[in-house]
């Protein structure tokens, strides 16, 4: 028990600094952010638990990045030349300490359950971890650990009739370029070639691709278990890259405030996410993608059977481009990405009638507040919808997850 006294010294410390990182109110200032990484550096000098265990996500064979009970990740990589090594996860870069072998060692603060993006930091220079497998996200391929979460039963891999993830090349003439999307095909699709589906396209937030749902978000397994317990129909999952040509739009904007139809504000200034034309892949998956996986899968091609959802940039892109085609897609999903006022609907009765449900979803940490709001106004004015929070999780892949499992057993009843 000696070993875990100094973490318990350092509790009010760690719980400041996780309830002023997590908290939904306003995007912190940079002092506020380098005050907040101080405190979790300082956190992580307490001795951990000692039942550190692979991450899941990590390559054959290697025994880092770790994870605790604390739901700690420890670090090791081995560079006998460099003068600094760093763990950079969560906004914060943990130093590591040198070891007499040459291999750089150390601990992060608890970290939120699910999955994480990290990077290691060698004298200035950030590198994906030579231990773990690669993950496109922030706009480059990077490292993941997993922190195993008290529900991930539901993406569990089990012995179940599993469905096949296909990696589509199409050709886009829009764009003068093969483009790729994703396609998760159910576990019966082979088998009956008569059987037609719905199909659900569902969009990756701001600097991922196509990659994320089958990878992070474990879209396969959810759907998998999900057929098997009996809890959703079989249909098509279409993940594609919103990052067509013609999408970035230059620099960032200044800031703007959030709308009042739950969009949350867009950061700006140097550091801030280009600005983007979501224009560009609307064009591509309405007259292109949509055509083309009717005419190569065995879908039930009307509205009727038709869905998109997608989390934080896809989940905008989702509201515009739905609100505007509501005569091709009868589901919508905006996960941490906003959601829909009754002021955005400028036919009432026909959007009841053509929309089937609404889905809107956030993490317990993040701004939801309007969204909930807004699910309430449009159960009031008649329109089918859901607000869904993922209980102790912030803008993250548990979060999108959950909402993954929560949405798709709502899908294509009628």
């Amino acid at each position: 028990m000696k070993r875990l006294l100094p973490i318990f010294a350092l509790a009010p410390l760690l719980l400041g600094f996780l309830v002023t990182a997590q908290a939904p109110p306003g995007m912190p200032t940079a002092a506020e952010r380098e005050a907040q990484a101080k405190a979790a550096i300082e956190a992580a000098k307490a001795p951990p638990v000692e039942d550190f265990k692979p991450s899941s996500l990590n390559q054959k064979g290697k025994e880092f990045p770790a994870v605790n009970s604390q739901r700690r990740i420890r670090a090791r990589v081995v560079a006998p030349d460099a003068h600094s090594v760093a763990l950079d996860i969560g906004a914060v870069k943990y130093p590591l300490t040198k070891g007499e072998d040459g291999a750089w060692v150390g601990a992060s603060i608890p970290q939120d359950e699910g999955f994480h993006y990290y990077q290691i930091v060698v004298d200035g220079a950030q590198v994906p971890d030579p231990n773990s497998l690669y993950f496109y996200g922030a706009s480059r391929w990077g490292s993941g650990v997993e922190v195993p979460a008290s529900d991930q039963d539901f993406y569990a891999l089990k012995n179940v009739p599993h469905g096949q993830l296909r990696e589509t090349p199409f050709y886009s003439k829009r764009s003068d370029a093969v483009l790729r999307c994703f396609v998760y095909t159910p576990p019966d699709y082979e088998k009956n070639p008569a059987k037609r589906y719905p199909v659900l396209y569902l969009q990756h937030g701001g600097g991922e691709d196509e990659t994320g749902w089958g990878s992070q978000g474990k879209t396969g397994l959810i759907m998998d278990n999900l057929i098997a317990a009996g809890k959703t129909k079989p249909f098509i999952i279409v993940m594609a890259s919103s990052y067509v040509p013609g999408a970035q739009m230059g620099p960032p904007r200044t800031p703007a405030p959030a709308a009042q139809s739950g969009a949350p504000a867009r950061p700006a200034g140097a550091g801030g996410m280009p600005r983007f034309n979501f224009s560009a892949f609307e064009r591509v998956l309405l007259d292109e993608l949509v055509p083309f996986i009717d005419a190569n899968f065995r879908t039930q091609a009307d509205q009727p059977h038709r869905a998109m959802a997608g989390l934080s940039m896809g989940g905008m892109q989702t509201k515009q481009i739905t609100l505007a085609n509501l005569d091709k897609f009868s589901h919508i999903g905006i996960f941490s990405g906003g959601s829909i006022a009754t002021s955005d609907i400028t036919d009432i009765d026909g959007f009841k009638k053509s929309v089937k449900l609404v889905f809107v979803s956030y993490g317990s940490r993040e701004r939801g507040a309007s969204g909930k709001a807004n699910v309430e106004a449009l159960q009031q004015a008649g329109v089918k919808s859901v607000f869904y929070e993922s209980p102790e999780t912030a803008h993250e892949w548990l979060s999108w997850r959950r909402s993954l499992y929560q949405f798709a057993p709502l899908l294509f009843l009628e």
